[in-house]
């Protein structure tokens, strides 16, 4: 009677794929840092494609000079990690930023918390395509060029002629700056709505 052949390993250790296990570690480990990195370069506004870029010393500093003297509500679209935002607050500004990344919110609510503004300041995880801005007098924007000139249409059907506009980095296409602050990259225009939804005006008629 013969004997049926010992199956293939049998009363032998299995062997560890060691390579197998290498290669899961690693892409386990790049998958961790994705995720932790991701939610703060997301693009910030759906439709145009707007990574996370923090706002410099210097641009912070030149936005608050074109604020000078000036009051009422303002607005950070794309606020960010919300600096702008605390920086306005902490001049005495009732400031809200609206951000389509919600983990950049909830860390903004937090900066605004260990800096003590949080009651001067307001964050909301929003499309700014989806939000109307005419409650507001001052708005700040940091955008990309392809951006602009929608944006531009925007905000001149809903400000206010008292209203005024800070565009960084990047200048709106039509309109014509009253004062400009810093520069290169760190470049802040001061727009007055009463200048653009006049011009728009005598182009409409």
């Amino acid at each position: 009677m013969s004997e049926s052949a010992p199956a293939p390993g049998a009363g032998s250790s299995p062997k560890r794929p060691w390579g197998l296990v290498l290669v899961g570690a690693a892409g386990g480990a790049v998958l961790a840092l994705y995720a932790a990195a991701a939610p703060f370069v997301a693009p910030a506004l759906r439709r145009v494609c707007l990574p996370f870029v923090p706002a410099t010393p210097a641009q912070v500093e030149n936005v608050l000079q074109l604020l000078r003297g000036r009051r009422g509500a303002l607005v950070d679209i794309g606020s960010g990690d919300g600096r702008i935002v605390i920086a306005a607050a902490k001049r005495g500004f009732q400031a809200v930023g609206y951000e389509l990344n919600p983990w950049l919110v909830w860390y903004s609510k937090y900066r605004a918390w260990r800096e003590g503004v949080h009651h001067n300041t307001r964050f909301y995880i929003s499309d700014l395509w989806k939000v109307n801005f005419s409650e507001f007098s001052n708005i700040v924007i940091f955008g990309v060029p392809q951006m602009m000139p929608s944006l531009e249409e925007k905000l001149q059907s809903e400000l206010k002629g008292s209203a005024r506009v800070i565009a960084c980095r990047f200048p709106f296409p039509s309109w014509i700056a009253v004062h400009e602050s810093g520069k290169g990259f760190d470049t802040a225009w001061l727009y007055d709505a009463k200048s653009f939804k006049t011009t728009a005006k005598e182009d409409s008629d």
